[in-house]
């Protein structure tokens, strides 16, 4: 061990996933602080991998008492953007497979943009199907948002293909043509509904950056379209767009004024 350089041992110790394999009970005698510091850091990151995994089955509990009942295609749905001021309210179905594996899923809430872009990319290429629907400011004023998000999740349900045997839905009942069940905090406590919260989320944040670029004074890329004190200035300043949404109070003030 004392013949190799401590970026030699690190370089082996990236490659090692049992503690007990024998490269890394062998580095372990290793008296020199830097390789101290390696296994002190090997050992580290292979507890915080353990406790994502033990997360992720937790988070398989709604699924696998669905699949003991029989039933083998299902779904998770969740929404994003309910509470903004401006644009669409989005939501998103997704079926994943029984052996989908990813340590860290959680509400897209805790995920940084930059990993929910990495975990979409692996729930689309491994999902047995999937589908986001947005429903538009037009349609939330008309609607009202709560009625909106629901046609926008049974909509997404529905465009599956396959269709799903059973649904588990974030906090609310759904009436469909299928079994469903509404879990509270469901983005957290499901992998299903996590999943499909982060596809609404990241579907939707792309369609704001999209209209950032028409509307740039009102910073929609920023705060998607939350109420933020810049996006409020900006409404009093400049009025409204056609994405804003009518019906919500601060909108409806600057529409009438």
């Amino acid at each position: 061990m004392k013949n190799l350089s401590i970026r030699e041992i690190e370089q082996k110790l990236s490659s090692i996933m049992d503690d007990k394999d024998p490269f890394l009970q062998e580095a372990g005698k290793d008296s020199r602080k830097g390789v101290q510091e390696l296994i002190r850091k090997w050992n580290q990151a292979r507890s915080e991998e353990v406790k994502l995994r033990e997360r992720f089955y937790e988070m398989t509990y709604f699924e696998r008492e669905a699949r003991a009942q029989g039933f083998k295609l299902i779904a998770g749905i969740d929404e994003a953007g309910r509470g903004p001021l401006a644009g669409p309210v989005a939501a998103a179905a997704v079926i994943l497979p029984e052996d989908f594996f990813l340590p860290g899923l959680d509400d897209s809430k805790k995920l940084s943009a930059k990993r929910r872009e990495e975990y979409e990319q692996k729930i689309k290429r491994e999902a047995i199907a999937f589908n986001v629907c947005l429903i538009g400011p037009e349609e939330i004023d008309e609607l009202n948002i709560y009625q909106a998000s629901i046609k926008a999740m049974k909509n997404a349900a529905a465009s599956l293909s396959p269709l799903p045997d059973y649904v588990l839905v974030d906090a609310i009942k759904l009436e469909m043509p299928f079994p469903s069940e509404p879990i509270i905090k469901g983005d957290a406590r499901s992998i299903s509904i996590a999943a499909a919260s982060i596809l609404a989320k990241n579907e939707r944040d792309r369609f704001m950056k999209n209209i950032a670029s028409q509307f740039p004074v009102y910073g929609f890329d920023r705060h998607m379209g939350y109420g933020t004190k810049e996006h409020l200035e900006a409404i009093k300043k400049y009025g409204i767009t056609p994405h804003h949404r009518k019906s919500f109070a601060p909108v409806k003030a600057a529409a009438e004024s």
